[in-house]
């Protein structure tokens, strides 16, 4: 085997596993409004909707946008951090404590 081949072949596997590993975050961090889990009922959307941007009002603003763009924008955690110039570890936790909040919001 030639060493064209042979690099030819490394950067196949290298490639192969960014798209592994990409699809593995996206199906951890899906989006919450995927286009096959939505109701084709339009209220139910909409109301759907509406409920959670009135959840998403009450948190603080930075909470809000990070949540917003991870499950209504389908961004990764890694994309919004490089968006809002945060760590990754940071969005995680904001996403966490917002998580937490939303979830005692919801339940009330």
């Amino acid at each position: 085997m030639s060493a064209y081949e042979e690099y030819k072949r490394e950067i196949y596997r290298i490639g192969w596993r960014i798209q592994y590993k990409a699809r593995k975050v996206r199906a951890r961090e899906f989006p919450l409004f995927d286009n096959h889990t939505i109701d084709h009922n339009f209220t139910a959307a909409s109301d759907t909707k509406i409920w959670i941007q009135d959840l998403l009002s009450e948190l603080p603003s930075q909470g809000s946008t990070i949540i917003s763009k991870l499950y209504l924008q389908d961004m990764t955690e890694n994309e919004v951090a490089k968006e809002l110039h945060l760590s990754q570890q940071a969005v995680n936790k904001w996403k966490k404590k917002m998580i937490q909040i939303l979830s005692q919001t919801a339940s009330f």
